[in-house]
């Protein structure tokens, strides 16, 4: 490689790597904890894991009675998805298929709710909301979706740059990628030391990075850039199509307007699967024209991981006379299509291996989250120099003091607002997504302007770490006293979901303090002195 080549590959990767930082390191951070955000919402709404809570543990023949007695399901369509492992499961209910449209020449609007597989309570999604919801959405900036969709927006186009970065960082440290993995100089300078530690880190967590840039340009840029120019200029604005195609649409089964003239049971649909399939993980059931003579239901899923990685399965029934009139074996090799996209999502969510990949997947991301600091770190001490012009060295430090404290501010946050969360929404009727948002975003700008005008990094990586370890450490407190369930209690009681959450509260909280306590702060040195920052 030419010196002039890498000139630039050196100096793309810097300044991709300052555009993307903060928010960057807000993706990695709240993507981290969203590996457990099943087990946040077990632990927030205090609904562990019991037997029956599975979709295919359910008992449809009473779910459906039991909607009926608030509103007539005749002639609808009823879809049930347990996209994440907990209690709750969304239910979507279509208007009537008889049902003439009104006078506006609209028809009536389908019901969208959560539906708890234990107890049959129903909520919608406000009274649903929660900090594990919350965090995921951020991993992807939802809740900047001002304009449309301007937050996934923002979120592709830092995936794209991240993925830019990494393999432009490679590129830049292949000659020596063994050498200086091996490199770690704790004595010499501040830039050798910042430079050390990203490099070696940024090798360790290299696959894990490049994984997560790639499958997220494709989730994010994907469904935010390219399916809305391939719909438009492939399919002519046709959305139905490219669905079709692409395999998103649901096979329609026409409404014949005459009443199912035998009894009929879910349930035994659902075990005649389940003995075609023992080991077929029921994910989705699909209810056609309910109560009509065309009447059909629909079973979706996928294989364990360690069977089939790449699965897809589904089976329907024809509930007048019980017969299958379709079916893919979720064991057999999937189509193209359906493989590449399980892949990709099985590697991005982390649902494979259970809690071991998710706490491989935490930590790489802890680890990425110090690559993107150290990255930043070295671009400042770089330029800290007599020979840079003051006004300059000026803006660089108060970047890097916003950078910092924007980054670092979210561990308390996040500590903060776990405990609030168990505080503040023991009141069924609160408005959940006000409170939560309030309750992050206020309290994040204010430590993140506190940090910024205090001026000193070293400062800042302390009392993040203090103030976060000692909120931690309240979290399994306020569950303890708000519900009962103190950690001897869960792991008795055998709730391994809510007691993963206090326990790693708990050991983080202690190692963040003893880390926190142990750091010590140097004055730092004024810009008149020649430097901005502590030595």
């Amino acid at each position: 490689m030419s010196n002039r080549i890498y000139n630039i590959l050196f100096h793309t990767h810097t300044i991709s790597g300052i555009f993307i930082s903060l928010a960057l390191y807000v993706i990695f951070f709240a993507g981290s904890f969203s590996f457990f955000r099943d087990e946040i919402n077990s632990w927030e709404r205090n609904e562990p894991l019991a037997v029956g809570w599975k979709l295919e543990e359910m008992d449809f023949d009473k779910v459906l009675d039991s909607l009926e007695t608030n509103e007539s399901l005749i002639n609808r369509d009823i879809t049930f998805n347990q996209y994440y492992d907990e209690q709750r499961l969304s239910m979507n209910i279509s208007p009537p298929k008889n049902d003439k449209p009104k006078e506006s020449g609209r028809r009536r609007r389908g019901t969208f709710k959560y539906l708890n597989t234990q107890d049959l309570n129903t909520y919608d999604y406000k009274s649903s909301y929660s900090i594990g919801e919350f965090l995921y959405r951020l991993h992807f900036f939802a809740q900047l979706n001002f304009f449309g969709r301007s937050g996934y927006l923002l979120a592709g186009i830092i995936a794209f740059f991240f993925l830019f970065a990494v393999v432009t960082g490679v590129l830049v440290h292949w000659k020596k990628i063994i050498s200086n993995f091996f490199m770690f100089r704790p004595k010499a300078s501040v830039k050798n030391l910042w430079t050390d530690a990203h490099t070696a880190l940024g090798i360790l967590g290299l696959p894990y990075q490049f994984i997560f840039a790639l499958t997220g340009v494709y989730l994010i840029v994907g469904l935010t850039i390219m399916s809305p120019a391939i719909v438009k200029f492939i399919y002519e604005d046709s959305t139905e199509k490219a669905y079709d195609d692409f395999g998103f649409n649901s096979p329609e089964y026409a409404f014949s307007g005459e009443t199912l003239s035998t009894d009929f049971s879910i349930n035994r649909l659902l075990n005649e699967t389940k003995e075609k399939w023992p080991k077929f993980d029921i994910r989705t059931t699909e209810i056609y024209n309910y109560r009509d003579q065309n009447m059909h239901v629909k079973f979706k899923g996928k294989a364990d991981f360690d069977i089939n990685f790449a699965s897809a399965g589904s089976i329907t029934y024809k509930v007048a006379t019980g017969e299958v009139v379709s079916e893919m074996s979720p064991f057999e090799e999937v189509p193209y299509l359906e493989g590449a996209r399980a892949v990709i999502k099985r590697l991005h969510f982390g649902d494979f291996g259970g809690i071991a990949v998710k706490l491989i997947y935490f930590i790489l991301g802890m680890v990425t989250c110090f690559v993107i600091i150290s990255g930043v770190m070295i671009w400042l001490v770089a330029r800290d120099k007599k020979s840079v012009a003051p006004v300059k060295r000026k803006f660089n430090a108060w970047l890097v003091w916003f950078y910092l404290a924007g980054c670092l501010s979210m561990y308390p946050v996040t500590a903060l607002t776990f405990v609030m969360v168990k505080i503040g929404l023991q009141d069924p009727d609160m408005d959940r997504v006000s409170f939560i948002f309030q309750t992050y975003f206020w309290s994040w700008l204010l430590l993140t302007l506190l940090f910024t005008f205090l001026k000193n990094n070293a400062l800042t990586n302390k009392w993040t770490l203090i103030l976060g370890g000692a909120m931690g450490l309240m979290v399994p407190l306020a569950n303890g006293l708000f519900t009962g369930n103190w950690l001897w209690i869960s792991w008795i009681k055998g709730y391994s979901d809510i007691l993963l959450i206090d326990a790693f509260w708990l050991i983080s909280s202690i190692g963040t303090l003893i880390i926190g306590l142990k750091i010590k702060l140097e004055k730092p040195v004024s810009l008149k002195s020649g430097k901005m920052i502590p030595a």
